[in-house]
């Protein structure tokens, strides 16, 4: 059992050095992107197609400043979701850490985008009539935590948070890891295999909810879940389109709009569990899945 623990600490280990530089990229791109003069970008015709490559970025800083502007109504519902469904929180970070399923990030990306897109673009088109305003004054940063924080001192805003964000999410990913190991090694990797290949359609289901969840433990479980064997790709897919961050914790903060909100909420789950489900099932009926 002692081979578990240090098996799942070496492998958290060897993708802190590199979440650790993303995530200082990242600091670098929140702290220098705010939403002043070009605001009128995510109004026009190509709005749901940039906002969902707004939201492909690393990080739920963009989804916050979705749900500001939409807040302001400086952005249409459909806009919104076409960022919240491209969010992935921390999962890209985390993937692109690992050498072996870096690839995946690729397919993941083409996928989430498509789903946003078409998502964004359907339901600008179904509220057409949806009340936007034209001016803005002021300025909106994407930073993840939804605070802001100007006036901290570099080391702090491009050190510091970077690598306590690491080292937390880092004991996240340990904590999965560990958890997987030791279902493996308690039951077998056999019966490990057959019970989760087993899930296709139920999974989507699973993950979807726990993707809902505005934490980056979320994204974390979700991915780390995938890596270590636990879940299928169409379900990280669900649960990860659905995984918007404090972008939905930001939304539910006007309570003015309770109703408006919990309907967002609920069409994230429905989309992102479909998404997954058809997404296994394609991959069942082309023979790299077995569906019990």
């Amino acid at each position: 059992m002692g081979e578990v623990f240090l098996d799942a600490f070496l492998d958290t280990l060897e993708l802190l050095p590199f979440v650790l530089i993303i995530y200082i990229l990242i600091e670098l791109l929140e702290h220098k992107t705010s939403f002043t003069e070009n605001h009128k970008l995510l109004q026009g015709n190509l709005a749901p197609l940039l906002g969902a490559a707004t939201g492909i970025i690393p990080q739920c800083g963009f989804s916050v400043m979705a749900a500001k502007l939409y807040d302001r109504k400086l952005i249409r519902t459909g806009t919104l979701l076409a960022v919240f469904l491209a969010t992935s929180d921390e999962a890209l970070i985390i993937l692109l850490s690992s050498i072996d399923e870096a690839y995946v990030v690729i397919p993941l990306v083409v996928i989430k985008l498509i789903v946003a897109v078409a998502v964004g673009y359907f339901v600008n088109a179904v509220f057409k009539k949806e009340k936007q305003e034209t001016h803005f004054s002021g300025e909106i940063h994407a930073y993840s935590c939804g605070n802001e924080h100007e006036d901290e001192k570099p080391v702090k805003t491009y050190f510091v948070r970077p690598l306590l964000h690491t080292l937390e999410v880092c004991v996240y990913l340990f904590l999965v890891t560990l958890i997987f190991g030791l279902i493996v090694y308690l039951v077998g990797e056999d019966v490990v295999a057959e019970w989760f290949v087993g899930g296709a359609y139920l999974q989507p289901l699973i993950c979807a909810a726990i993707g809902l969840i505005p934490n980056c433990a979320s994204s974390v479980i979700i991915t780390g879940a995938y890596l270590n064997g636990g879940v299928l790709f169409g379900s990280m897919i669900a649960g990860l389109c659905t995984n918007a961050g404090m972008g939905m914790v930001v939304l539910f903060k006007n309570t003015k709009q309770t109703k408006r909100n919990l309907a967002i909420f609920a069409a994230m789950y429905v989309i992102g569990a479909a998404a997954g489900i058809i997404v296994n099932a394609i991959l069942v009926a082309c023979g790299w899945y077995v569906a019990i």
